[in-house]
């Protein structure tokens, strides 16, 4: 139109110029006599033509912008193409000047040319240079959009191309305008490799748009899940207790299988995919394997429901082998071991409990999950079996005979034997002649001549020992075991060496508060309080110290010998004041005789005599402890 019009224009202003030369030339033009600029007609242009007044200008331009539509940035509106170059549309919208788009927006329409009518959005009526900016790009967005909405609102199901892979999902060409599929929303299974979907064309539901941003965000797992709710709930409404369905395992955990059941899972439990015990579902079942189960209950409000695979088959025990029976030996698997026993699976969904009592004849206590092992093969007795009640108790012991039924024929009293060390407790040792067969050392019967504070200072765990049989407690099922019993009791012949008041030469090995245990000769040990440790020179003896000891008491009932060295030195001193009074006496009688036979020989007294006596006389005045008497001086 903005063209016709010039073009029209042009026209009328070479018509207008012809008429004037026409009539220049038939018509004499007066002289015009030049004046000053202040007279010059402005009115008249270079061409020397009028112009408009300024009511038929006002006039012409109002009827020239009646020839175009009013606009706005941001609208939508129709557009002609009326040129086509290497590199741009030329679209005339109705404006006063046609518009120019890049071909690039344009690739999805294939031989487009002039006359087509194509939709376009005013970026701006005039730009910096004064040209009018279209896009058909944001034009297509726009629309887009609207239309993204609207769906949103209704709930349509669209159609879009997946474009490129992006971080967490692809990338959906949905009307014309990129929108987001997260990867979990890609299918109702977990979606690893995402190229597989570039280039598709798939049905989507838009579930979140964000106004401010124009950002949408597009599921096709969505349809997938009404698909199923609408397959879901058709099932649901036929599913009965007891009923077989066909499914295929989709998920396997710890606890059990998840199975599509056509639009509907359901849990297989571990419990009920097989009679006997399984660790593991993988060690039954595969993922995508196809099975035939049956339903054991459902909630149709939570929509769960809880199959089982094994109630397809009759329940072992009922088709249980005719050699399970009582008395028979049978042989099981170690499938759960308790303190108090262990299970043996016969066959599939049939155990039998071993108790601990069960094990071996020992009455010893035996620990279960030491003796048995998961997986372990073992060979046992059956010994009570209720059908019933499903249950069946064995026993291994009960496989040899009772050892203590013969106890006395192979350990009878007095007999020695060696066996082996299996426990220590402080007050004894614990030793394992045969299977089921042991007794026990008490802490006093492991030496005459030592006291142990714990019977593992003699002997450890795993060692091997002679031992005499010193007792048997048939009906406790108990052996009364000795050691020191195999050697004759040192103490009587001990005796006579370590008497009392016998000095000894010994070591002490350890010392408390309340005395010393000290090392004496043959291995014999023996004890001397703290009072008995004392020097001469006040010290006492001290471990690791050698010295003399003397006995002050030897009780061979009791096995105890008391020491002292504090007697010793003691001891000396009252025997040197003895020999002094001894000698003292010896030399008082010896005084006596020889005044005796001095008055025997001579009748009178002389003076020479008398000096002799009274020498004599004081001489025994002054001997030990005047024991001479007066009188018989005198």
């Amino acid at each position: 139109m903005l063209q016709n019009f010039i073009v029209k224009q042009l026209n009328a202003d070479a018509q207008e110029s012809s008429a004037a030369e026409e009539t220049t030339a038939t018509t004499t033009a007066p002289v015009v006599v030049a004046t000053a600029h202040d007279d010059f007609d402005w009115s008249i242009d270079k061409r020397n033509v009028s112009a408009y007044s300024k009511e038929e200008k006002e006039k012409y331009d109002k009827v020239y912008e009646n020839t175009f539509i009013s606009i706005t940035d941001g609208e939508l509106i129709k557009g002609l193409v009326v040129g086509l170059t290497k590199t741009d549309v030329v679209l005339n919208i109705g404006f006063k000047s046609d518009g120019l788009i890049s071909l690039n927006e344009f690739r999805d329409l294939q031989g487009l040319k002039t006359g087509d009518e194509v939709e376009v959005m005013v970026v701006e009526k005039e730009d910096r240079d004064g040209n009018l900016n279209l896009s058909r790009r944001q034009a297509r967005i726009t629309r887009a959009w609207e239309r993204i909405v609207e769906v949103h609102k209704t709930g349509e199901v669209i159609t879009g191309i997946v474009t490129s892979k992006t971080k967490g999902g692809l990338i959906v060409d949905v009307f014309g305008m990129e929108t987001f599929l997260p990867g979990s929303q890609i299918d109702v299974k977990p979606v690893t490799d995402y190229d597989q979907f570039v280039g598709k064309t798939m049905e989507f539901k838009v579930v979140k748009v964000n106004e401010a941003i124009k950002n949408a965000v597009v599921s096709h797992k969505a349809l997938i899940e009404s698909d199923i709710e609408a397959q879901r709930a058709e099932i649901m409404g036929k599913l009965e207790k007891g009923q077989v369905l066909e499914g295929t395992i989709k998920n396997i955990t710890d606890f059990g299988a998840f199975m599509d059941l056509g639009g509907l899972d359901g849990l297989l439990y571990i419990t009920d995919i097989s009679w006997g015990r399984i660790s593991h579902p993988t060690e039954v079942l595969k993922l995508d394997q196809k099975l035939k189960v049956v339903v054991l209950d459902f909630d149709d409000e939570k929509k769960r429901i809880s199959l089982g695979l094994k109630q397809l088959t009759p329940h072992p025990w009922d088709i249980l082998a005719e050699n399970v029976k009582e008395s028979e030996v049978v042989e099981g698997k170690v499938v759960n071991i308790e303190d108090y026993g262990a299970f043996l699976e016969i066959q599939p969904g049939v155990e039998g409990l071993v108790h601990v009592s069960e094990i071996t004849w020992a009455n010893t206590p035996i620990n279960a999950k030491e003796f048995f092992k998961l997986g372990d093969l073992h060979k046992a007795k059956v010994v009570t079996l209720d059908k019933d009640a499903r249950k069946m108790s064995l026993s291994i012991k009960q496989l040899s005979q009772d050892p203590w039924s013969t106890i006395e024929n192979v350990f009878p009293e007095g007999s020695r034997h060696n066996g082996l060390v299996k426990n220590i407790t402080p007050y004894g040792v614990f030793i394992e002649l045969a299977t089921g067969i042991g007794g026990m050392i008490h802490i006093s019967d492991l030496s005459w001549l030592k006291r142990f504070n714990h019977p593992s200072e003699y002997t450890k765990v795993g060692e091997r020992i002679d031992v005499m049989i010193m007792g048997i407690d048939k009906e406790n099922r108990k052996l009364q075991l000795g050691h020191k019993q195999l050697e004759e009791d040192p103490w009587n012949a001990l005796q006579d060496t370590f008497a009392v008041g016998s000095v000894h030469e010994a070591t002490v090995i350890k010392k408390d508060d309340k005395g010393a245990v000290v090392q004496l000769q043959y291995g014999l040990e023996g004890f001397s309080p703290n009072r008995h440790l004392n020097k001469e020179d006040g010290k006492q003896v001290n471990a690791d110290e050698t010295a003399q000891f003397v006995v002050i008491e030897f009780d061979r009932n009791e096995k105890r010998i008391l020491l002292s060295h504090t007697r010793i030195w003691e001891q000396a001193k009252v025997d040197e004041k003895d020999a002094a009074r001894k000698e003292a006496k010896v030399d008082a009688e010896k005084t006596r005789k020889a005044v005796k036979n001095v008055q025997g020989k001579v009748e009178k007294a002389t003076l020479g005599d008398l000096g002799v006596l009274a020498e004599l006389k004081k001489k025994m005045e002054g001997g030990a402890e005047g024991e001479a008497p007066a009188e018989e001086t005198k």
